[in-house]
């Protein structure tokens, strides 16, 4: 694996930094302490790591700490970082990312998880809580440190306007398509419902148009000394308008489904695409339409509808998912027991 971020010889310092500055928002959140086993499990670094980390918030950023019974902790009427303020909806707000940042996250993210730890502070006990369990949870789930350095190196990328090179290699789905390398200029990282996946979404150069690209697909990330104008925000939102979920780089089409009675109320309770127009027949059935970046998409979440729904447009979605469903129905064909 290659990652270079053109840091220099002062990343290691940076680096311990960062480091530092993370165990304290992770003192900061438990007044009443917490056990340097626990706090290693959290960042995936070696309790030797902490120990020294911590005397040396004490000794040369001047954080007070104590250590108490093994748990360790920070002085609060000492402390210079003062805590994160909230309104009571602001802080139902960041409950509920917690719950779904457990529910979708696929792999342990530490800056995901460093800004929760902040945030923490400013809760009332009873919501921070409900976080202190999401960490806890997440602190459990497999680590990509790949992945991580890939994020962090686009999402530097992303905020200095900086031109990155990647290494890519494409779904074996997608007609296949060949490895290679592309220029990038990154215009968003988005995390995507569907496949607990993060895209980076940017200008290719070499196909001098808007790509999307799986970040877990990505095999070396380097930047470039190049910078660019950032793209005029509402061609941007234009484009990404059409999305389904990620996918914003396929030419517009018409889908138009017609919903089943049973059905059709749960569907109006939600606005699946901000271009969705929706009108109910006589029988109680719902004819929906909307004008989404390629199919690839939405033919997931219609084929999750099963037999509520009837693809009316277009005809090469209708027979697609006709097929899909006919060798879904093949499988339970003369099924005997095993």
């Amino acid at each position: 694996m290659t990652i270079d971020d053109g840091r220099g010889r002062y990343a290691t310092k940076r680096d311990r930094l960062a480091r530092m500055t993370r165990l304290v928002s992770i003192l900061q959140a438990h007044p009443d302490g917490i056990r340097t086993a626990e706090v290693a499990a959290r960042v995936g670094m070696s309790v030797r790591t902490v120990y020294r980390d911590l005397r040396a918030i004490d000794e040369e950023i001047g954080v007070p700490v104590w250590a108490e019974g093994g748990r360790w902790g920070i002085d609060q009427e000492k402390a210079f970082l003062p805590p994160l303020k909230l309104t009571q909806g602001e802080a139902m707000a960041v409950v509920l990312s917690a719950r779904l940042m457990v529910r979708y996250a696929d792999k342990y993210d530490p800056d995901l998880a460093a800004a929760f730890e902040k945030l923490e502070q400013g809760l009332p006990p009873a919501l921070a809580e409900h976080v202190e369990r999401t960490l806890d949870i997440l602190s459990k789930a497999p680590r990509d440190e790949h992945f991580s350095a890939n994020v962090r190196l686009l999402t530097k990328a992303w905020a200095e306007r900086r031109v990155v090179t990647i290494d890519y290699e494409p779904a074996h789905y997608d007609g296949g398509a060949a490895p290679r390398r592309a220029t990038v200029r990154p215009y968003l990282l988005e995390p995507s419902l569907q496949t607990h996946a993060l895209y980076l979404i940017g200008f290719d150069e070499e196909r001098a148009a808007i790509r999307t690209f799986k970040v877990e697909r990505i095999r070396t990330t380097a930047l470039t000394p190049r910078t660019f104008e950032p793209p005029d925000p509402a061609a941007t939102t234009t484009s990404l308008r059409a999305a389904w979920d990620i996918i914003a780089d396929q030419e517009p089409v018409e889908v138009v489904l017609r919903f089943a009675p049973r059905v059709a109320s749960r569907v109006l309770e939600a606005t699946w695409h901000p271009t969705q127009t929706v009108a109910t027949d006589m029988d109680g059935s719902l004819h929906w339409r909307a004008t989404v970046s390629g199919t690839i998409e939405i033919r997931l979440w219609i084929l999750a509808w099963g037999d509520d729904v009837e693809v009316l447009a277009p005809a090469s979605l209708r027979a697609d998912v006709a097929a899909t469903l006919r060798r879904a129905v093949s499988c339970y064909e003369d099924v005997r027991p095993r």
